[in-house]
């Protein structure tokens, strides 16, 4: 596919809607809508070997609060791991000691160019959390089996956090 074309729709604080006008190599043409993003990040936040910190976030898209990983979209030009560390603070009020990558992965490709990181961080200290004004957050200290168990019965629906939380017990079984 090449492209012809791009005509940008809208241009906001954490996304730009674009059509984008695409031939091949039978010269047949396409439209593609796609909705451009800056990326993100996840972090999976270890209170102690067990215990891990979830989030209760009322998400106004879909009208109703989703039990979620801390996360949030990165500036531009923003490193993933200073994006992850700057969010974990912001939304729980913990500051990591350490922080370690866990994996990559696509939102949505079909339509959103948003590309997840997804880290584990570890020593948190408690320090203030500074919610932005449309955040209603509720901090959700459980198990990490308790947060699979959730993944299992669906009261965890959001994508990024049963991605992480799976990688991650993956990627840990493996180890161990």
């Amino acid at each position: 596919m090449q492209l012809i074309e791009k005509q940008i729709l809208y241009t906001g604080r954490k996304i730009r809607l674009e059509i984008h006008h695409l031939k091949d190599d039978d010269e047949n043409r396409y439209q593609q809508e796609v909705c451009v993003h800056n990326g993100a990040v996840v972090i999976l936040p270890w209170m102690d070997a067990k215990t891990i910190v979830l989030i209760r976030n009322f998400r106004y898209t879909v009208g109703e609060p989703l039990i979620e990983l801390p996360a949030g979209t990165l500036e531009k030009g923003e490193d993933p791991m200073n994006c992850a560390g700057r969010e974990l603070l912001e939304e729980t009020g913990y500051l990591a000691g350490r922080i370690k990558p866990i994996g990559t992965f696509f939102s949505s490709p079909g339509v959103l160019s948003e590309k997840l990181y997804s880290f584990a961080a570890y020593d948190l200290e408690k320090k203030e959390s500074a919610l932005e004004e449309d955040e209603e957050i509720e901090i959700m200290p459980v198990l990490f089996g308790e947060a699979l168990e959730m993944v299992d019965d669906h009261r965890i629906m959001d994508a990024k956090t049963i991605a992480t939380l799976l990688m991650y017990e993956r990627l840990h079984r493996a180890r161990t």
